[in-house]
């Protein structure tokens, strides 16, 4: 599990990005990392054509000067391997899958603790990780984690609804990726033309695309994601819980049950705002994750 490594400068974001190729047991995990301090593990979420570097470039020159900040491109997504559909079947699913690697990610970088910081699917890995390895979580962030969620809605909500109809149909299309990010957001204005356009043609990888009815598949199978709101009593870590108020993804009323279950846990809620706090809130984020986190390193 020999880390290979380059690094280039993202002139945009500001820091230098340092790239590693993981290779664990289940296949080879891409990594980016800037900045020096405790790590900070960085996982997106499970919408189409999503990545590390896609979810949180525009939140770097904020966290790295304070924090070893590493982006993982979770199994299934952006230039990590892709499961197939009998790994995912005789495992634990998705997130049991994302978290094996994730440990062995971790161990191949000499990282024994970390803050975890996950949003949707990468929340659900970030919450499962600390049940399973509470004693590798320094503290949690966690912004609309699927699994330890309850609805009291309908469910697929809309924005689940969006994320299936993406690749069926007449498959990938720049009008769907609009939609889809449309739901995203509450303020559709703040979609930057260049995110629409990374996101859409890194759905149109065809190995993406296939992991996608897999995914999809498995979700069919095991009725969603793992239901780790059952063992929400097994997280260590001080929490922060990140929502937005506006979220059509993964609804804000369903975070009652984690602020009655963890034992130590906060909730910022943002009005007028979806489900990707990080960018349609980013300077607050961005200082609330700081402080946060900070606190921990005193």
């Amino acid at each position: 599990m020999t880390p290979v490594a380059t690094t280039w400068a993202d002139t945009a974001a500001g820091p230098a990005l340092t790239e590693h190729t993981v290779d664990t047991s289940l296949g080879p995990i891409f990594v980016q990392e800037a900045g020096s301090g405790t790590p900070l593990v960085m996982l997106h979420g499970g919408g189409p054509g999503a990545s590390g570097y896609s979810n949180y470039h525009q939140n770097l020159a904020a966290l790295t000067p304070r924090f070893r900040v590493l982006l993982v491109d979770q199994p299934g997504f952006g230039r990590s391997h892709k499961p197939t559909a009998e790994q995912l079947r005789d495992g634990e699913g998705i997130t049991g899958y994302t978290v094996t690697a994730l440990l062995e990610v971790l161990d191949a970088l000499g990282i024994g603790r970390a803050h975890l910081l996950g949003n949707s699917l990468g929340g659900a890995a970030a919450l499962a990780l600390a049940q399973r390895a509470p004693e590798r979580v320094e503290r949690l962030v966690l912004m609309a984690p699927g699994g330890g969620w309850l609805p009291f809605g309908p469910t697929p909500t809309e924005g689940q609804k969006e994320m299936f109809r993406y690749f069926n149909g007449s498959g990938p299309s720049q009008k769907k990726m609009r939609t889809y990010l449309r739901v995203m957001l509450h303020n559709a204005k703040q979609i930057p033309e260049e995110t629409l356009e990374e996101r859409y043609q890194a759905s149109l990888d065809p190995e993406h695309q296939d992991f996608y009815h897999v995914l999809n598949a498995s979700f069919a199978e095991r009725r969603g994601l793992d239901p780790l709101w059952r063992d929400l009593h097994l997280v260590k870590a001080p929490t922060l819980l990140l929502w937005g108020r506006d979220d059509r993804t993964i609804t804000l009323e369903g975070a009652q049950i984690m602020l009655k279950q963890i034992r130590d846990v906060q909730l910022h809620v943002f009005a007028n705002c979806g489900h990707w706090v990080q960018l349609e809130r980013r300077s607050e984020f961005d200082r609330l994750v700081r402080d946060f986190l900070e606190d921990g390193d005193e």
